[in-house]
């Protein structure tokens, strides 16, 4: 069941699509507004940088220049093991972070995580990975370490003591707010993303920062021995990169089996064109007012995937139908019509034998001929029991049908399939669903 869940969530497609634009901005060179945001944002934070070490008291620690070197690498190892989680992406950091803000002086420690980060992301733009532009994006995201710096800064430089874990909770608070602060800045200058969007994407790499926070504790109290105690941590780094690797790989497939199905699916929807002209336009006009629905209903962006595969596919069937029954002119015998309802169930069979993310369309597909109340086929299903993304197809379907020509009759003017529609809410219709297209008309 665990494996089973963590695909479908790396199959979302806001997961697919945060993770997709990500990954594409890295070799891109800044925009405008993101060099502006970089240059504010990263000049601001070594500014405070510098303002908080001369502000900060004195310090009485003085660690040899060989921990200051390996700190910087171990920093620098960990920052580029990056975990893709949700729409967002989280680094162990937390794991070196934590022991260096009892290690070295704690006015230091922003030009440590500025050091790591540059030496890092350096790597990527050696190896042609990044633009050169984004290796100086980092210091942007500095500002995290900040908030811990000023809170355990003043508090005055101690050992870790497990009296004292209420002050470094809120040093991890103050770390969040930074770090929410700083990105909600950069990404509603750069992206027009609202805070609280980006306060929901950055809430499970928070979680994992919570986490790896008290792995960093933990390696800080062995760091009271001995200055080189933080290399504990290299084993937990080692075996992070290997999860990392797989996590990547993980989400990789994912992302081509999520292409490959949506590829299948145009496939379909081309192959359904091929061997009927009518049915193969009617169902692509169908898509985007589907859609249109579905965002008017306020769907996830599951179910608006759904919505989209459902209206490309749901006369997919009738490529099994005999075409003298699918272009006969007149009207259908009462043997023909229960041949031509059989489509439903053709097109969910067809997607079953392709399975994975069509099988589970093709149930959908099946019922989108059903009714409201219930007289549909080919189950006789009414109501809610009645799938919502098929409902809304049903109806988007009905109207496309009757505003274009048929061969057995001229297309209908758009306020006589409204009304047509309005007479049939609550009987053939969801009423909810045919508000909701009638408002997306209205807009249009």
């Amino acid at each position: 069941m665990a494996n089973v869940a963590a695909n479908q969530a790396a199959l979302d497609p806001a997961v697919e699509n945060a993770i997709g634009d990500q990954r594409a901005r890295q070799s891109l060179r800044l925009a405008a507004r993101e060099r502006a945001s970089t240059a504010a944002l990263g000049g601001g934070f070594v500014l405070v940088a510098l303002l908080t070490a001369a502000l900060l008291p004195a310090s009485q620690r003085s660690p040899d220049a060989w921990v200051y070197v390996l700190l910087v690498a171990t920093y620098a190892l960990s920052f580029r093991l990056l975990f893709e989680v949700g729409t967002g992406s989280a680094v162990p950091t937390q794991v070196v972070l934590v022991p260096a803000l009892f290690i070295l002086p704690v006015g230091q420690v922003p030009f440590l995580v500025a050091a790591g980060m540059l030496a890092g992301t350096s790597i990527d733009y050696i190896r042609g990975r990044i633009h050169l532009g984004r290796v100086f994006l980092c210091l942007a995201n500095g500002w995290h370490v900040l908030g811990p710096v000023l809170v355990l800064g003043f508090a005055g430089e101690a050992p870790p003591s497990v009296s004292s874990v209420p002050l470094y909770v809120g040093a991890l608070a103050a770390q969040f707010a930074f770090d929410l602060g700083s990105a909600a800045i950069h990404e509603r200058l750069t992206q027009g993303v609202a805070p609280w969007a980006q306060l929901r994407a950055m809430s499970l790499v928070w979680l994992v920062d919570a986490a790896l926070s008290s792995i960093g504790l933990a390696v800080a109290f062995a760091a009271v021995q001995s200055d080189y105690g933080f290399l504990l941590a290299l084993p937990l780094i080692v075996l992070l990169s290997v999860f990392a690797r797989e996590r990547k790989l993980h989400i990789d497939n994912a992302l081509e089996l999520s292409a490959a199905y949506r590829g299948t699916a145009f496939l379909l929807g081309d192959v359904v064109e091929a061997d009927d002209a009518y049915t193969g336009s009617h169902s692509r006009e169908v898509v985007d007012l589907a859609v249109a629905v579905a965002d008017e209903l306020g769907l996830s962006a599951r179910e608006r995937r759904d919505v989209e595969f459902v209206a490309l596919l749901h006369d997919v069937g009738k490529v099994r139908i005999p075409k003298e029954i699918i272009k006969k002119p007149g009207k259908l015998s009462d043997e023909e019509r229960a041949i031509i309802n059989t489509h439903t169930i053709e097109g969910e069979r067809m997607l079953e034998k392709v399975g994975g993310l069509l099988g589970q369309v093709g149930a959908v597909v099946r019922s989108c001929h059903e009714r409201w109340d219930g007289g549909g086929y080919p189950d006789g299903l009414s109501g809610e029991a009645i799938p919502l993304v098929a409902r809304i197809v049903s109806c988007c379907d009905a109207y496309n049908a009757m505003t274009t020509d048929r061969s057995y009759r001229a297309a209908l003017l758009e306020r006589e399939a409204r009304a047509e529609l309005e007479r049939n809410a609550g009987g053939q219709f969801d009423p909810a669903v045919v508000d909701a297209l009638f408002r997306v008309l209205q807009k249009n």
